[in-house]
């Protein structure tokens, strides 16, 4: 009996909240409100269902980017618009047509810098929350989920002793991978400051992108090793020993040696946890930001170890002092004996409005000076993963041909 009456109070408890569910989704006659809806003009229409607000606004990178002064500098910020709100509690905003792309957004309610309650695809980029859209066509049809075989994604635990951590990595087998066999090329795909190596996989729709890229023929099979290039972290906040810890980009041991001291320990598991080609022709390293950084230095200390180098919207020349000093003294005849060397790819990208566009070309001009060949692709906007995405996507159907 105490059983019986315990499932009829559970059913009317769920009963409760489906029903609660239900109101959240609809108001009117049963009319459901969706956010967003993508129009068929590529348009975006958003919703959010607020009553007793005052104001309603909305924010991402879909909106015209506008300046913002801070201590550190001046940066591109997205610009805010508002919603109106009809005599039900919805509040609505339609965008301007939208090109194909993998968008980021958040609504502002009174004040408060929240995400899309009628949305539940939402990413983490540091320490905030933002949700997405995408509008397919284009280069944004790479960032799909398409009806091709589909690699593996891991999430593998390494020892590192020279950091002395157990430390944490995301790696990505081919299509394949487990059946065939087959040895294959790595590339080592590092994320910028504050991330981690969940960022290429989610905000970076790495997966994806090698996915479709494979599947056209326009890319080599290959295993994508996306590390944490924290040296001080075991893995992404929130699943490590740390518990619950707050993101934050404030973090030791970032651009100071470490991190590039340690990365032979990355390359040590990999070839012995993989099935991988194990020498310079079939490596490669690239990364974005503070990884661009990175792998700029773990090249030019290691000029055998990668035939291919790609630096996205990379922090050359942006060192923290102190630290295994060694690592980034000597810089530039460290980059001559590099290329002495003869890789097979030097690859730069990066945005026309980004803040570190003067150090890639001031980079760049040393380059010239000393007639070393590289390829350098100049996009719109800034320090966004807008421009990584295109990178990744330009940067991997040239790699281990």
């Amino acid at each position: 009996m105490k059983a019986l009456k315990f499932l009829f109070l559970t059913s009317l408890c769920f009963m409760g909240m489906t029903a609660q569910a239900q109101q959240n989704l609809n108001w009117g006659q049963g009319e459901q409100v969706v956010s967003p809806e993508v129009n068929p003009d590529n348009t975006v229409t958003f919703r959010m269902v607020a009553p007793q607000a005052k104001r309603v606004q909305i924010t991402g990178d879909f909106m015209p980017s506008m300046k913002m002064e801070t201590p550190n500098g001046t940066y591109d910020s997205p610009a805010v618009a508002e919603l109106k709100k009809d005599d039900k509690g919805v509040w609505t905003f339609k965008s301007k047509v939208l090109k194909p792309e993998l968008y980021m957004y958040n609504f502002i309610v009174d004040g408060v810098k929240v995400t899309d309650p009628l949305n539940v695809y939402s990413l983490r980029d540091i320490n905030n929350l933002f949700n997405i859209f995408l509008i397919p066509g284009g280069r944004a049809d790479l960032y799909k989920v398409n009806k091709v075989p589909h690699g593996t994604v891991s999430k593998v635990w390494y020892d590192s002793p020279t950091a002395g951590l157990s430390r944490r990595c995301t790696v990505y087998t081919p299509a394949g991978y487990e059946t065939s066999g087959k040895q294959y090329p790595v590339l080592y795909l590092l994320h910028g400051i504050g991330g981690d190596e969940n960022a290429w996989s989610e905000l970076g729709r790495a997966t994806q992108i090698l996915d479709n890229l494979i599947a056209q023929g326009k890319a080599e099979p290959m295993i994508v090793v996306m590390t944490n290039g924290n040296i001080s972290q075991e893995a992404c906040p929130g699943e490590t020993s740390e518990g619950f810890k707050v993101p934050t980009m404030m973090l030791p041991k970032t651009m100071d040696g470490y991190f590039e001291t340690a990365f032979p320990d990355v390359i040590k598991f990999i070839e012995k946890a993989y099935r991988v080609k194990a020498d310079k022709a079939h490596r490669a390293i690239a990364g974005l930001s503070m990884g661009g950084f990175h792998s700029l230095f773990i090249s030019i200390n290691n000029p055998d170890t990668f035939d291919y180098i790609g630096l996205f919207s990379a922090a050359v020349d942006q060192g923290q002092p102190g630290g295994i000093e060694s690592v980034y003294a000597d810089r530039d005849a460290k980059i001559d004996r590099l290329f002495s060397k003869k890789p097979k790819l030097f690859w730069i990208g990066i945005g026309k409005d980004d803040f570190l566009i003067k150090n890639n070309n001031d980079l760049r001009a040393k380059l010239n000076a000393k007639h070393h060949k590289y390829t350098y692709l100049e996009t719109d906007g800034g320090h966004i993963w807008r421009n990584w995405r295109i990178y990744l996507s330009e940067f991997v159907p040239l790699l281990f041909k």
